[in-house]
């Protein structure tokens, strides 16, 4: 344990960003503010000179998609032209989204809006997920014996599990979108159970033939990541069907999903 302790300060910083990220999530105060959509700040084609949308706010702490503190932060720093245009709470039953993408215009003021769930604020927690991550390589780089590796992530993962879910009882929910902190302490837990799975399966019993295709994945990582966000991989993917174009895997995946 002495080589934890001797991280001490990893600690407090990451404590001193938690602090921080939780004063402006629940201390900020978010008043009643307005958008204008047109083509550059919502998926929907303008409408005479844009559509002016208010969303009614006046409130501290909120954490729902309309009022959270974090996309006013994203929304005075970055503006909304460098926001997220498709934001996933779109999907809500709230925002009646058609199958083609579109949102009604029935729909509450805040569908409409963009949203970054990567913004300033998110950014705070993540950060503190890294340092979580150090200290997973800091008992890998110190420690030799698989035992006593095993016992310092099992520890480290049941704690964060236990402080996850006792701050969501206390109100505190986990929010991929807000990456609020008992999302960050359950993810950061699971994260670590599933890297112990995988070390005790490969390294300790050595069935690394199992996990080869997760290895090509790691070594290709970037690579892969670069295919899939430029729609590369999914244009390509759609190239073989049977008979008909329409009949691929990429239509019958996006079908049934929005069928349901």
């Amino acid at each position: 344990m002495g080589f934890i302790r001797s991280y001490y300060w990893h600690w407090f910083v990451a404590a001193v960003l938690l602090a921080i990220h939780s004063g402006l999530l629940y201390g900020l105060y978010v008043p009643d503010w307005q958008f204008d959509v047109s083509a550059a700040t919502s998926s929907l084609p303008p409408i005479d000179s844009g559509n002016v949308y208010k969303v009614n706010c006046s409130v501290r702490g909120d954490l729902g998609p309309a009022c959270n503190s974090a996309g006013m932060i994203d929304r005075y720093i970055l503006g909304l032209d460098h926001l997220y245009k498709k934001p996933v709470y779109r999907n809500l039953k709230e925002c009646n989204m058609s199958s083609t993408g579109q949102v009604s215009d029935s729909s509450p003021s805040w569908c409409h809006a963009p949203f970054d769930p990567e913004g300033i604020l998110s950014s705070i927690t993540a950060a503190v997920s890294c340092i979580i991550g150090l200290q997973y390589g800091h008992i890998l780089a110190h420690l030799e014996d698989h035992r006593g590796r095993i016992n310092h992530w099992l520890g480290f993962s049941v704690s964060f599990l236990a402080l996850g879910w006792f701050l969501a009882i206390l109100g505190i929910p986990p929010n991929k979108s807000l990456y609020t902190v008992s999302y960050m302490l359950l993810s950061s837990a699971a994260s670590g159970i599933t890297f112990m799975a995988l070390y005790v399966l490969v390294d300790v019993y050595g069935h690394r033939r199992l996990t080869s295709a997760l290895e090509w994945m790691g070594k290709h990582s970037l690579s892969i990541f670069v295919l899939v966000s430029s729609n590369l991989a999914v244009i390509a993917i759609q190239g073989f069907y049977w008979r008909k174009p329409e009949n691929n895997i990429i239509h019958l995946i996006v079908s049934r999903f929005h069928q349901k």
